[in-house]
């Protein structure tokens, strides 16, 4: 899988697989169910109105079984509306930064969140959300990494493509306009901004020729198909948002 250079300051400072089986281990607790649910209501009642939310075909979200949201990446906003839209609990994998402070590690993890180190191809961490995909779990993957700036879809990396075949999991493109300007990056706060959502279809896993494994021609292929369903979706949000 093709991926960005590693950004060694943030892998230095943390003892990544002992993060991660810990953030499981609270993300896998009742309590931590109870937070997504209370933060999910808060989310609904006062963030929602500051962003006007407008969206499309979000009964997707709430399909059973396993499940990968392939949202484009704008603003830290992103994965939060686009987990309070849907009724089931959405995973996600978090920069390791977010795991450093006490509280905020504990948040982030009761949440949900597995760390994964930003800017390489982190195989423990994609391992990580084949296991909570293999549990037939929903979860956030941005396909284009970290955030991006603009309206067209960057070039994307294949872990989307990875882990649909190694799981079986449907990819769903999903468009998102106006995260960027609601909260850009450096903010402190969140401005009033119209957001548009718009759920693509979901696009059934790679397979290779006669039904075995696929091979890095048809991840590539995906990812490919991919890029351009998603970028057809932000279109989309982008005429929603205005």
């Amino acid at each position: 899988m093709s991926q960005a250079p590693v950004e060694k300051s943030e892998s230095k400072t943390i003892d990544s697989k002992a993060v991660r089986s810990w953030a499981f281990d609270v993300g896998d607790r009742p309590s931590s169910l109870k937070v997504y649910r209370v933060v999910h209501r808060l989310v609904r009642t006062i963030v929602f109105p500051l962003l006007r939310m407008r969206s499309k075909n979000t009964a997707v979200l709430d399909l059973p079984g396993p499940t990968i949201l392939a949202p484009v990446h704008r603003s830290h906003l992103d994965s939060v509306v686009l987990a309070t839209l849907s009724t089931r609990r959405i995973r996600a994998l978090g920069k390791e930064s977010l795991f450093v402070v006490p509280v905020v590690k504990y948040f982030c993890a009761a949440l949900g969140a597995i760390p994964v180190r930003r800017g390489e191809a982190d195989r423990e961490a994609l391992l990580a959300a084949k296991t909570l995909l293999d549990r037939g779990e929903s979860m956030i993957v941005f396909p284009e990494g970290g955030r991006q700036p603009g309206h067209d879809v960057g070039e994307l990396f294949d872990g989307a493509a990875w882990l649909a075949a190694k799981t079986g999991a449907r990819v769903v493109p999903i468009g998102i306009s106006g995260t960027g300007d609601a909260l850009p990056e450096g903010a402190k706060f969140i401005h009033r901004s119209t957001v548009g959502i718009v759920v693509g279809e979901p696009m059934d896993p790679p397979v290779g020729p006669d039904g075995k494994r696929a091979d890095r021609e048809q991840l590539s292929a995906f990812t490919q198909e991919l890029a351009v369903r998603l970028q057809a979706v932000q279109d989309e949000a982008a005429l929603l948002a205005g």
